[in-house]
């Protein structure tokens, strides 16, 4: 599972990393973004423009939006077994754009949260879901989510489950429709390990609404 994660990363960088225009208006660097928040991504529409969209997939059909709280994960084993993944799959793919992520160890002491990134602190990209929703009263809501995978040598001591960071060859085809499903599940795999770090942090981060750097230092284990 993947439920919190980091994209501090500036626009500036963001938009040389992915090739994309950044949106207009204010950002807020973001050292704990939480499901229900407006976070960056790009979408497989060919228009190369960085979108804000909500964590928290709400599939077209849904009858109440509620339902993207419950949907801020999608397994890449299953994507085509659930209804509220299996459109989005074929047409709907993007890339959601990060830094780092946070998964918590169960340890007798309790739980540990750890910040999960690349060794070079490049910024890179999850695979994610997303999809338009537009209620009776005309509300339109463009939510995503994130697709996980089973977790490298890296997180696996950690947690059993991780967010599919495509490596930067697959980026391009999992945005390409004429790639097909074939090539965009081979995409779906762990990160290599040895290209990862991992490091205990402060238990703040628990807390959704606390977000500032200090989240991302390293914290002393119990």
């Amino acid at each position: 599972m993947c439920g919190r994660y980091t994209i501090f990363t500036a626009p500036q960088r963001l938009m040389e990393r992915f090739r994309a225009e950044w949106p207009e208006g204010p950002w807020q660097p973001r050292y704990n973004a939480a499901p229900t928040q407006s976070l960056p991504v790009l979408l497989n529409d060919g228009t190369r423009r960085i979108r804000l969209l909500r964590w928290g997939l709400i599939p077209h059909w849904a009858e109440d939006p509620a339902i993207g709280n419950r949907l801020i994960n999608a397994r890449a084993e299953t994507l085509t077994q659930r209804p509220s993944f299996r459109e989005a799959f074929y047409r709907r793919r993007c890339l959601v754009l990060a830094d780092g992520f946070y998964e918590w160890q169960r340890t007798p002491h309790g739980r540990i949260p750890y910040w999960i990134g690349l060794k070079d602190r490049e910024p890179f990209a999850f695979a994610g879901l997303w999809d338009r929703w537009e209620g009776p009263d005309g509300q339109v809501i463009e939510s995503f989510t994130i697709i996980t995978t089973a977790a490298n040598e890296r997180v696996a001591p950690i947690h059993d489950r991780m967010p599919v960071i495509l490596l930067p060859e697959h980026e391009e085809v999992w945005l390409d429709e004429s790639a097909g499903p074939a090539a965009w599940r081979a995409a779906l795999r762990p990160y290599p390990a040895d290209r990862m770090i991992a490091y205990p942090v402060s238990p703040r981060v628990n807390t959704p609404h606390v977000d500032d750097p200090m989240l991302i230092q390293p914290h002393p284990t119990p």
